[in-house]
Parts: structure tokens; C-alpha cells; sequence
């Protein structure tokens, strides 16, 4: 009956969200109103004959400090009480519109947002020479520089095949018998003159 009763009222009504058949939103406050506010109120199993879940954790409400949050709770918690047993929901929401002054008295914004400044601190570069800083090379350990040497020849090179796949580690890697190795190797050379016969013509 009070879901009705909600989707009835407030049909049409931009402030009013219905998250679930038991959850539902209530901006308190118009768009842009630094004083705006957003209440969520969840039903129990047990509701009414039990508090609602009043929560105020949304996005919208990250520039009101957790003391005026706890504030307006403590406030609605209150009106939860007296109306305890009956369908409260419609009556809280109003109750904050009718008292959303008040309960923002002692809003004072919070930024929320961090500044790029205190994130990425930029530097000017220094075009004065300076004989104590160098730009420091990469260096490379000795296992690493035995191993390069052993890759290259006398020029610094990289031989020819350096970087080609060794058929018998794929073969042995892959557990495959001489026959599927080979059947492997014409379905790839068949993929590859479909792939090269289109550019032939």
C-alpha cells in the first residue's frame, strides 16, 4: 500500500527516485542549491514495525561534512520514532523539505575534489648548466652484458634468427608428434598465402 501511495505522489516528481521496490531516494533541494541534500531510505523486513535505514552515503551529499550528515540523521531518527509502527516513509521525506533549512544551518562546503597541484608537482626545467647533476644511464649488470655479448657479433649486431621460433622447443613445449608438427605448419602456411594472395592482385 505505501508503494502505491509513493509511486502515486510522487510520479512525475524529478527529486524522488525509487532505487527498489524497498529502497527509495529524495533529493531535498533543487539542482545547483548548495544547501540540496540526498536522503535514502530503505525498508526492512520488519518495516514499520521496525526503523527504516536512513542513509545519507550517496555521491550527491560528498560536499556536507559528516557532522551535519550525523545532524540530520539524528534529527530524522527522531521523527522515526514517533512515527514508529506507521508508514513513514512520505512523512520523513517531507519533513526534511519542510525543515531542510535548519537542518543545513551550519553547512559550510567541503572540497571533495584534490588539486591537480598537490598531485602532480611541476617542475620548470633548469636551462642553467649544472656540473653536479647528470643524466644517470641505464646500467646493466654484468650477467646482462655477458649475455648480450653472447647474442651479438663483433659489430654489435643481432644475428640473423636471433628472435625465431626454435620448431623442436615448440614441439617439446607442446607435447605435438612429428605429424601434428607438420600438419600444424601447413595450416599456418596456408593462413599466410590467404593473407599475401590479396595483395598480389
Amino acid at each position: 500500500m505505501e508503494l502505491e501511495a509513493l509511486r502515486s505522489i510522487y510520479e512525475g516528481d524529478e527529486s524522488f527516485r525509487e532505487l527498489s521496490p524497498v529502497s527509495f531516494q529524495y533529493r531535498i533541494g533543487e539542482n545547483g542549491d548548495p544547501k540540496a541534500f540526498l536522503i535514502e531510505i530503505s525498508w526492512t523486513e520488519t518495516y514499520p514495525q521496525t526503523p527504516p535505514i536512513i542513509s545519507m552515503n550517496a555521491f550527491f551529499n560528498n560536499t556536507i561534512s559528516s557532522a551535519v550528515k550525523q545532524s540530520i540523521l539524528a534529527k530524522l531518527q527522531e521523527a522515526v520514532e514517533i512515527h514508529l509502527g506507521t508508514a513513514m516513509t512520505y512523512t520523513l521525506f517531507e519533513y526534511a523539505k519542510d525543515n531542510k533549512e535548519q537542518f543545513m544551518e551550519n553547512h559550510h562546503p567541503i572540497n571533495s575534489t584534490i588539486p591537480i597541484s598537490s598531485i602532480i608537482s611541476v617542475e620548470t626545467p633548469n636551462t642553467a648548466p649544472s656540473s653536479k647533476k647528470k643524466d644517470k644511464k641505464e646500467q646493466l649488470s654484468k650477467a646482462q652484458k655477458r649475455k648480450l655479448a653472447d647474442k651479438t657479433d663483433h659489430k654489435g649486431q643481432l644475428p640473423r634468427g636471433w628472435n625465431w621460433v626454435d620448431v623442436v622447443k615448440v614441439r617439446n613445449a607442446y607435447n605435438l608428434s612429428l605429424r601434428q608438427l607438420l600438419r600444424l605448419c601447413r595450416q599456418i602456411m596456408k593462413l599466410i598465402s590467404s593473407i599475401l594472395s590479396p595483395l598480389h592482385l
